[in-house]
């Protein structure tokens, strides 16, 4: 007795016509012609079955086949993912150096020009897929903060994570670094937003409402910090000669390094290409970022020991407050006077106005071109003078 089949929103997708009835199971395959091997079978349905997904694509509904070859990529499983980190920070920093190491490259650092860009590429475990990190490194230090705007747009500002490094040997440079930058990426951040807002109002509440997830809703600390809605993280740079510092100028760096990363919602980590150890740790947590890795979340709040801490796990009831002083309005005045009475800040040389005329640059042959194409324009504009006075007299 032949068994009735249930209509099914597949019906429509034909199998390969290799059917048998019940009756009959030990006859032989009477749709199969002789001259076909099993091969051949095969590549027939693989193209049937190839048909019926780009039909499939091209009409209003998606009907997925009963059956999938082994092998056959089923459309929207094991896709790839791509974020994009970018690295900031002090001029001399070693932001290539940590570039360089997380991408796992055995390459000697170069001083980085204005703004560069590469990638890297991490194959999934699983899959043939392959997650892709686009990463942009952003040299001359806070001279160049405008360029920030370059990379920074909607496309991928729900992918983005900051990386600002700071150089732990020189805190003269410190302050005035993240100051700079922070605000810098906030404004940046705030522009873009609001533009994504109109164009997609869900995808920027999700961007805000992830940051704020971080701190808990009964973190003490949540409703007095000023966090900026994208991934940042702060690396404290050169720890191999910040470790031999006096043991108060450490406590006053790294606390004050910490209320920073605390009060804008970043995740603080100190690093030397020196140490094996801390470049691990660096790219375990940058692996996090852009590869979804397993992130370590043991943390490091001894200032004689490379400081590790992540966003939301930090309070100021675990590192104090700093000293009040007349007139600051703000915990964060009050953390940036007593920095820079312990560390006076240097100014960054600023870029000449026409850096086409910095001798750092020099290029003989560009550069005699380049002046001879100035004469000759000088003349002309001469010219140009002249007969626009002929005219006026005439």
């Amino acid at each position: 007795m032949a068994l009735a089949a249930k209509k099914s929103p597949y019906s429509s997708i034909k199998p390969p016509e290799m059917s048998f009835d019940e009756e009959d199971q030990d006859a032989p395959m009477k749709s199969l012609p002789q001259t076909k091997d099993i091969w051949k079978l095969c590549i027939q349905a693989t193209e049937r079955a190839s048909q019926n997904h780009a039909s499939d694509q091209a009409g209003a509904s998606f009907l997925r086949p009963s059956f999938v070859f082994p092998g056959a990529v089923i459309e929207n499983q094991n896709k790839s993912s791509e974020r994009t980190i970018f690295v900031v920070g002090a001029k001399s920093s070693g932001k290539t150096g940590i570039i360089l190491r997380f991408l796992d490259r055995d390459e000697q650092a170069k001083a980085t020009t204005a703004l560069e860009y590469t990638f890297g590429r991490r194959s999934r475990n699983d899959s043939m897929s392959k997650d892709v990190a686009h990463v942009y490194e952003l040299g001359g230090g806070v001279a160049l903060s405008n360029l920030i705007e370059i990379p920074v747009t909607t496309d991928c500002v729900q992918s983005l994570n900051f990386v600002i490094v700071v150089d732990l040997s020189r805190p003269e440079t410190i302050w005035t670094t993240l100051e700079c930058l922070l605000a810098a990426i906030r404004q940046r951040v705030k522009k873009v937003l609001h533009e994504l807002k109109v164009e997609s109002p869900t995808a920027a509440n999700n961007l805000v409402a992830g940051c704020l997830a971080r701190y808990d809703a009964d973190h003490p600390d949540r409703d007095s910090l000023d966090i900026i809605p994208v991934p940042i993280t702060i690396i404290g740079s050169k720890y191999d000669v910040f470790q031999n510092f006096d043991s108060e100028k450490k406590k006053i760096i790294s606390r004050t390094l910490r209320y920073v990363a605390h009060h804008h919602g970043a995740h603080l980590c100190f690093f030397s290409s020196k140490i094996e150890t801390l470049v691990m740790r660096t790219r375990g947590l940058l692996g996090h970022l852009v590869f979804r890795t397993q992130l370590n979340k043991t943390t490091t709040t001894d200032h004689n020991k490379p400081i590790y801490m992540l966003a939301g796990m930090d309070a100021v009831s675990q590192f104090g407050a700093p000293p009040s002083s007349p007139g600051t309005r703000s915990m964060l005045d009050q953390w940036k006077q007593l920095y820079l009475s312990s560390f006076p800040q240097e100014a960054e040389a600023a870029l000449p106005e026409d850096p086409t005329r910095d001798k750092k640059y020099n290029e003989a042959i560009v550069d005699s071109v380049r002046a001879h194409k100035h004469e000759e324009l000088e003349r002309f504009r001469k010219a140009q003078e002249r007969k626009l006075k002929q005219k006026s007299l005439q």
